[in-house]
């Protein structure tokens, strides 16, 4: 009898695996074991960095807000604290945006901050 083989199909596997891992250095992009545990360990960076990039943009819109409010006298956590007792919804992307972008705008929108500080903040 004779012997089956998976050969076409192991192959088929192989060869998608490689393309995935074109552009890996040395034997992590044709080696079948090492570009398997390469190609696993990519996804797991791939996968928390999607995060940490979002975590570090938020991080830049802060710094960058602060940095406009300073400019106009008035401290980051008290624009925050004025814009929600305002009720004024703006999320920290198109704040900094603005701040970059349009200064006189931004510089109506500290206004408002300042009109409705809260009794705590000073």
């Amino acid at each position: 009898m004779t012997r089956a083989r998976s050969g076409k199909t192991v192959l088929r596997k192989r060869k998608r695996l490689r393309k995935l891992t074109k552009g890996y250095r040395q034997g992590r992009h044709n080696l079948y074991r090492q570009s398997k545990v390469t190609l696993i360990r990519a996804g797991v960076y791939a996968y928390r960095d999607r995060r940490v990039k979002k975590r570090a943009f938020r991080r830049l819109w802060i710094i960058r807000i602060n940095a406009a409010c300073r400019a106009n006298g008035l401290r980051y956590s008290q624009l925050i604290a004025g814009l929600q007792a305002a009720e004024v919804i703006l999320d920290r992307r198109s704040l900094s945006e603005i701040a970059i972008h349009d200064a006189e705008t931004f510089t109506k929108i500290v206004e408002i901050a300042k009109a409705n500080q809260p009794a705590g903040l000073n």
